[in-house]
C-alpha cells in the first residue's frame, strides 16, 4: 500500500510525502505506482518550471519514499498571492484527486492530512 500524508499549514497544503509500494501488480505493469508517479512530477515541474519558483523534493528509488514542498504555497513566503494560491491549490487539487482515486483502490492508497506549520520539520 501507497500512503500519501498532505502538510497543510492554516488553509494552505504545501506539500506532501509518500512512501510504500502500491502493490496492485508487478512492478513496471502497476498502474497506481504509475499514476502516483506521473502525478509527482507533474506538480514538481509545474511549480519549478510554469511558476519559476522553489520546489524542494526528495526521491529515494529504491524505498519509494518521496517529499514534496514549496514555501510559496504559504502567504508569508509568496512572492504573490497568485502564485501561492495556484501552488497551494496544485497541491490541494493532488489531494483531491488521490481521494477519487481511493473510492476504487482503497486496498493499495491511503491518505491523509497532516496538520504541520511550514518549516517545523
Amino acid at each position: 500500500m501507497t500512503k500519501v500524508i498532505f502538510y497543510k499549514d492554516g488553509d494552505n497544503y504545501y506539500g506532501f510525502h509518500e512512501v510504500g509500494h502500491a502493490g496492485f501488480d508487478d512492478a513496471g505493469k502497476d498502474i497506481i505506482c504509475a499514476a502516483l508517479s506521473a502525478m509527482t512530477m507533474l506538480i514538481i515541474n509545474t511549480i519549478e518550471v510554469v511558476w519559476a519558483s522553489d520546489v524542494k523534493y526528495e526521491i529515494d528509488d529504491e524505498t519509494t519514499d518521496i517529499t514534496v514542498t514549496a514555501a510559496e504555497a504559504i502567504p508569508d513566503f509568496a512572492e504573490s498571492d497568485e502564485k501561492q494560491f495556484a501552488i497551494s491549490g496544485l497541491f490541494y487539487s493532488y489531494y483531491l484527486q488521490l481521494n477519487d482515486m481511493m473510492e476504487d483502490y482503497y486496498d493499495y492508497l491511503d491518505v491523509d492530512v497532516e496538520e504541520k506549520p511550514y518549516g517545523s520539520d
